[in-house]
């Protein structure tokens, strides 16, 4: 609930990207501490992603945004990392069967490896049973039409809600 109303405060221009890393990294903190008194079966995520930042790209602060959101949502974030080749997405997908892969890229020259992550899934069969969303300053709704993304996000909060859309 808290960190919905930073994503809100964010989306709103009242926080800044400062605020929201803070509030994250407060987040994962309160999670440390609460997670040993909850019980697994307590915490039914409604939905896994597979998130990392594609091959050749070593950033990570916007991937790392989302993963904090979308786990304070009730996601089961899988997260990659960086430098993340296709093969590993695709293995990722495979063995925790899940139904939503986030790709990251800052750099413009990393950018294709998106689309190759996205043929290897087709190719392994897997694609059909997926909804992709990509991000990072290089990916746009333009780019990901032409490589066969579902959505491109502006930023971490509009990709979040388009994950918590797809998972109803």
């Amino acid at each position: 609930m808290g960190m919905t109303i930073v994503g809100e405060k964010f989306q709103n221009n009242e926080y800044f990207l400062p605020e929201l890393i803070m509030a994250g990294e407060v987040m994962h903190e309160a999670m440390e501490v609460v997670k040993p008194h909850v019980r697994s079966e307590d915490v039914i995520p409604t939905n896994k992603i597979v998130l990392g930042t594609i091959r050749g790209d070593l950033h990570d602060i916007g991937k790392n945004i989302v993963a904090m959101l979308l786990t304070a949502a009730g996601f089961e974030v899988i997260d990659l990392g960086v430098d993340v080749p296709a093969e590993e997405f695709v293995e990722a997908v495979r063995k925790n069967t899940a139904r939503l892969v986030g790709m990251s890229a800052l750099l413009t020259v990393t950018i294709p490896e998106m689309g190759t992550v996205i043929k290897q899934l087709d190719e392994s069969g897997l694609r059909t049973q997926l909804k992709i969303i990509i991000g990072g300053a290089a990916a746009t709704p333009e780019y990901a039409g032409s490589i066969g993304a579902d959505y491109a996000a502006k930023d971490a909060v509009e990709g979040v809600n388009k994950c918590k859309l797809w998972s109803k």
